[in-house]
């Protein structure tokens, strides 16, 4: 099922004021928190809507590429971790919001041991393969699951409850007026534990591995852009694999550069080819193609060639390449060549001879 809508969710507009985000999620956080009756679902919902939108960073990425590409680049506990609703609550509730993190309500307070660690893999691709996106096959090293023992530590996989917490994998303890849980250290929040260790792995549930992924880079990827493969990363004993953050490096080009989907290129002409005009085969991403070069065509002139540029992130809409003239001005000429540009020169009289006034502006602008 597709997701929904940030804003929509929260019932606010794109240009809304962060204040304005906060006002809204206050307001329906109240109605909906589950410590209030509230459906717990949709106070998740609301809070990842807020959560997203009342960080800068986040909601940038959120309004450049959507949930696609956002979902690319952030997990759910990435979401969430770090976001700070600990002040709305307290305006309302006059406490931390009921007892407990946003993070330990959605994830539970042991879900951070239980989950594998996030691996980072730095990739450089090339301008065409950024414009057009490719698949890249990655070797990573990593964490993997135990075949052996199926990620259990247990040999065959025969585990037994734990006698530290009797099955329940937490440790519940009162300390004055307070009851204190956690999770337990022997069984990892588990319950259980192996009958005897996996010969294969020592216990530990996880083996080191080179993993081969593949990994879809969009066209129109820019360079610094972040890719998420959700649980790519290590392993760990009784719990998820983290996850792999690919970081995109786009090499430059020789002769493109690039603004957004649009890509730019410097083309030199010969002065007599900028006089006469003509026809000029002009490189792009593809292939080159024929442009027509008018008579009179001055210095800095732009022709547009439209959808020659990069893809758009999740699009296929393309931008276009921009092809900027710069006129070639001779520097050694042949005798004959010389006769010429003065013949040239005659006949357009070009003597210059300035306006009423002339070096009085100039005087004005540098005096």
């Amino acid at each position: 099922m597709a997701k929904r809508d940030y804003y929509e969710i929260l019932g606010v507009q794109k240009t809304s004021s962060k204040e304005e985000i906060k006002k809204a999620y206050k307001k329906l956080a109240v109605k909906h928190h589950p410590d209030k009756g509230g459906d717990p679902e949709k106070f998740k919902e609301l809070s990842e809507a807020y959560a997203v939108l009342s960080d800068d960073t986040k909601r940038r990425t959120y309004d450049q590429f959507g949930h696609t590409g956002f979902d690319q680049r952030y997990s759910q506990e990435d979401i969430f971790r770090n976001a700070n609703f600990e002040d709305i609550f307290r305006d309302v509730f006059g406490g931390s919001g009921f007892g407990g993190s946003i993070f330990d309500m959605f994830f539970g307070s042991g879900r951070r041991q239980r989950k594998g660690s996030d691996l980072r893999y730095d990739l450089e691709i090339s301008f065409e393969e950024a414009a057009f996106g490719i698949q890249k096959k990655l070797k990573i090293p990593t964490l993997v699951s135990c075949k052996e023992c199926n990620g259990t530590g247990a040999e065959h996989g025969n585990l037994k409850e734990c006698d530290h917490c009797h099955g329940q994998g937490r440790i519940q303890r009162s300390v004055g007026f307070f009851t204190q849980v956690t999770d337990c250290r022997k069984c990892n929040g588990h319950g259980s534990i192996a009958e005897t260790d996996c010969t294969y792995c020592h216990g530990d549930g996880v083996v080191k591995e080179t993993r081969q992924i593949t990994v879809n880079i969009p066209g129109g990827i820019e360079s610094g852009n972040r890719l998420r493969v959700p649980g790519a990363g290590e392993a760990i004993a009784h719990g998820e694999e983290g996850d792999l953050y690919v970081m995109v490096y786009v090499q430059p080009h020789k002769y493109f550069e690039r603004n957004g989907a649009d890509v730019h290129l410097t083309f030199p002409i010969s002065f007599s080819k900028a006089a006469l005009g003509g026809t000029l085969e002009v490189p792009t991403l593809e292939k080159s193609i024929t442009i027509k070069i008018p008579p009179g065509t001055q210095n800095n002139t732009i022709f547009r060639l439209r959808e020659k540029g990069t893809f758009q992130v999740h699009s296929r809409a393309r931008g276009d390449q921009l092809v900027r003239i710069f006129v070639k001005t001779p520097t050694k000429l042949t005798k004959k060549q010389t006769e010429l540009f003065e013949m040239l020169a005659k006949e357009s009289k070009e003597n210059f001879i300035p306006e009423k006034g002339f070096f009085e502006k100039v005087k004005d602008v540098f005096m």
